[in-house]
């Protein structure tokens, strides 16, 4: 059985309430039913945190024994070399991805850290990246 583990930054735990013009109006908990749903034959194993050290501590926990990480890092995004560094240090695949598509928003979004660490990235697709990323990490 294949193993995923999604991890999402800052703010994330807010999905559903915060901004829901730019990142909808559903809870990350209700999607992540429907994407194990969709996905029965994988374990897929979520967290989230505010904080960089602990995305950092959970990408090394995880980052040699899952055959994919999906990473929404929020604003670390564009701040974290540290991020960068931590994915370089694995060896699972990490996929990037964003719920809004950030090149179509304020310019200091444009610029990703972690994207040349990364196998890929999927942003603009709303929860749907999510998604998007699992049919990625399954086809590597």
């Amino acid at each position: 059985m294949k193993k995923i583990q999604i991890i999402n930054g800052p703010n994330l735990n807010l999905l559903g309430v915060r901004e829901p013009s730019v990142y909808g109006e559903q809870s990350f908990d209700s999607y992540l039913r429907s994407l194990k749903e969709m996905h029965p034959q994988f374990e897929i194993a979520y967290f989230q945190s505010n904080i960089e050290g602990e995305l950092i501590n959970k990408i090394h926990e995880t980052g040699f024994s899952s055959d994919g990480i999906i990473l929404n890092a929020g604003a670390y995004t564009h701040t974290s070399v540290a991020l960068h560094d931590a994915i370089k240090a694995v060896t699972t695949p990490v996929v990037e991805v964003h719920l809004s598509n950030v090149y179509s928003r304020e310019p200091f979004r444009h610029k990703s850290l972690i994207a040349a660490a990364c196998k890929g990235i999927i942003a603009g697709f709303g929860l749907d990246s999510y998604r998007l990323a699992i049919e990625a990490v399954i086809n590597l």
